[in-house]
């Protein structure tokens, strides 16, 4: 490189990981021949071997800015600035310019436009010698993350089924946030590998725990996260990739023969699979129905996408558009207090919605509820929508009336009136379990259980007694049904 190569514009120089036998020859003579050289910061080991007459750097505003954001928009402005000068500018950053450098890419977008000359000088990064350390070949694939835009999540947005690089771990506050996110969807003893100052001489790497990371008294500027991947059946890619297997013409015959109309039957059956394992309160049962329930859903989107009609990709950008705009009080500047006026202020949502795709007059308030819903189900979402926007009794008194008057008016009418008036009663009576918060399906339904089992007592007992069940006497029944009772309460054997 000649004096004429240093005369104007930006030039990046990557300084690679730490150790002075990894800086490339470019960046080395480059860096002799600088007459100052610019650090993002001086908390890096080549740092120690530059001479300290040539050294300016930006660490100040570490100290004075509030955010990394803020931090970073300084100091792209001040090397802009400096590159814009007849002598430009020489900015050294660790590692390499393009790899978990936020500033770098930033600084050349900005110099394009502002026809500033921009020169990057490669550097080996941190991800090289870390891969070394592991043994690792990160092909064919291997997630790498931010550790500060992981700890600011609630779920880890990759799949578990890969190995993941988390960079930038320089703290145990960094550590103990990110150990939380992982731990939405890995096992606390899960095993992972802090390693430490990477492509230096102080290299180390811990096998640990993911629940003991925020111990590590390695901690610091090097530091970064290697996790082992879960088993290959965890993620929901894979699932697709199974489902589209499946489906495919070296998959199975009957899954290929399935289309939206022959799975409406089993997309139901399995819905209630679902309800019933949350009646039983039976965790293991939610979890293997939850699966059977997501196989329908990845196979009708599966069928759509070979279709043309859409894709999984459009499914859950619908959905995630939908909750983020449904919800302003969390991702936007809207206060709402409380449930009820998160309620209303979701109805004139989803109005303001449907005026802007022109169904206004289309699509009414109960439109939305599905005609297939159980009669006990539609009539609580019935009331329920009606309610919000204040088509309701302020109290639950004149709701009890309700109840009381239509139990009348079944008892006073005649066999042509008696159907309607007893739906007029069930309706009341679903008002008051949903003014009393109680969902008047999974009542009614908790309610049959009881029945059935109850029931199966007294055939249980009849069968004990020699006698069947057209045998015995009413009064006979309501015993063993009291002795079943009993036993639910823990007051008989």
């Amino acid at each position: 490189m000649d004096r004429q190569e240093l005369s104007n514009g930006i030039t990046i120089v990557g300084l690679g990981p730490g150790d002075p036998g990894l800086l490339t020859c470019q960046a080395a003579e480059w860096l002799e021949k600088a007459e100052v050289i610019y650090l993002r910061t001086r908390h890096h080991p080549i740092a120690a071997y530059l001479p300290v007459e040539k050294i300016s750097s930006f660490d100040g505003y570490y100290e004075t800015g509030n955010t990394f954001e803020e931090v970073y928009e300084k100091i792209v402005s001040s090397v802009l600035e400096l590159g814009s000068r007849p002598e430009g500018v020489t900015y050294a950053v660790p590692g390499h310019p393009f790899v978990a450098e936020a500033t770098s890419p930033e600084i050349v977008r900005r110099a394009k436009e502002a026809k500033i000359p921009v020169r990057v000088l490669d550097g080996l990064s941190f991800l090289e010698p870390t891969f070394t350390l592991l043994d690792l070949d990160p092909f064919p694939r291997c997630a790498l993350v931010d550790a500060l835009e992981l700890a600011s999540q609630h779920h880890p947005a990759f799949p578990p089924d890969m190995p993941v690089l988390i960079s930038q771990i320089y703290s145990r506050e960094v550590a103990s946030n990110v150990k939380l996110t992982l731990m939405a969807v890995y096992p606390d003893e899960h095993p992972v590998k802090l390693v430490h100052a990477a492509g230096t001489s102080e290299a180390v790497v811990e096998n640990l725990p993911l629940f003991e990371i925020d111990r590590s008294r390695h901690i610091g500027l090097l530091s970064s996260l290697y996790v082992t991947p879960l088993e290959k059946e965890t993620s929901f890619e894979a699932f697709q990739e199974l489902v589209a297997h499946l489906r495919a013409p070296e998959g199975c015959p009957w899954d290929r023969e399935q289309t939206h109309e022959s799975l409406r039957s089993t997309l139901l059956e399995e819905t209630y699979e679902v309800i019933f394992a949350l009646d039983q309160a039976d965790a293991a049962g939610l979890q293997e129905e939850l699966g059977d329930l997501m196989l329908q859903i990845v196979l009708h989107a599966q069928i759509a996408a070979e279709e043309g009609e859409f894709r999984m990709t459009d499914v859950l950008r619908g959905i995630h558009t939908k909750l983020v705009r449904r919800h302003p009080h969390v991702f936007g500047n809207v206060r709402l207090d409380s449930s009820d006026r998160v309620v209303r202020n979701w109805e004139k949502l989803k109005a303001d919605e449907r005026r802007e795709n022109g169904n206004e007059k289309q699509k009414g308030l109960l439109d939305g509820v599905p005609l297939a819903l159980p009669s006990l189900a539609q009539a609580q979402s019935f009331q329920a929508r009606a309610a919000r926007v204040g088509f309701d009794w302020n109290e639950i008194t004149p709701v009890i009336e309700k109840v009381r008057e239509e139990l009348e008016e079944v008892l006073a009418a005649d066999e042509a009136c008696r159907e309607t008036e007893l739906g007029d009663l069930l309706f009341a009576a679903v008002n008051l379990a949903r003014w009393y918060k109680v969902d008047a399906e999974s009542a009614l339904r908790a309610t049959n259980q009881r029945f059935a089992r109850r029931f199966a007592h007294i055939e249980k007992r009849a069968s004990e007694t020699g006698r069947s069940l057209h045998e015995m006497t009413l009064k006979e029944m309501d015993m063993f049904w009291d002795e079943a009772k009993a036993i639910e309460k823990g007051d008989g054997s």
